[in-house]
């Protein structure tokens, strides 16, 4: 058996996006960043943009301007993938509805839920509140009546609502059809690890 050489990849690391992130963050400026870094705001600037490589010498400078671990660069991205048909079945409450939860059950920082709701289903007939500040309802198809406080909307496809969770409120599809919705829950309501 012959050995088999390793190659180097053919895709361009991309650190730059990082870099300007760090940046802003701090509330930098490429003209002090690069001031302090001993560069030129261009080669700062075309650094950033992906536009030229520096050295590993000005790598580390530049990381230990912006107090950012050269290695963070390289970090892989978290990227938790849920497939639809794979995602579990929950129940939030209401009836007449099937709730898929689709961001992962540790996922704490914010919540993403898909509903169908076939022709009557309701959140419920008194309001209820989530444990959530955000809450976000978008309508991909069909319609739905959301009621906040005594006032009533009607949401179509493509329409969107956001509200604090904690404001009493339900819902109802009121349309003759089956209705997809996506819940946003901002942080997340319920972990799904009980």
């Amino acid at each position: 058996m012959r050995p088999v050489h390793p190659t180097a990849s053919r895709e361009p690391v991309r650190i730059g996006a990082r870099l300007r992130a760090s940046r802003l963050a701090q509330g930098l400026t490429v003209a002090q960043v690069a001031e302090s870094a001993g560069l030129t705001r261009g080669f700062l600037s075309r650094v950033e943009r992906d536009e030229t490589s520096p050295s590993v010498a000005t790598l580390i400078t530049v990381c230990q301007v912006l107090s950012m671990p050269v290695g963070d660069l390289f970090e892989s991205v978290e990227n938790d993938v849920v497939h639809l048909g794979e995602a579990p079945l929950i129940n939030m409450g209401g009836s007449g509805l099937e709730e898929r939860l689709l961001t992962p059950r540790g996922q704490g920082r914010v919540q993403l839920l898909r509903s169908t709701l076939q022709p009557g289903a309701t959140g419920g007939a008194e309001p209820y509140t989530i444990n959530c500040d955000v809450e976000v309802v978008h309508v991909v198809s069909g319609a739905l009546e959301l009621r906040l406080g005594n006032e009533i909307q009607v949401l179509e496809a493509g329409d969107t609502a956001t509200f604090p969770g904690r404001e009493p409120h339900t819902w109802r599809n009121g349309h003759d059809g089956i209705t997809e919705i996506v819940w946003v829950l901002v942080p997340a309501a319920w972990s799904g690890s009980s």
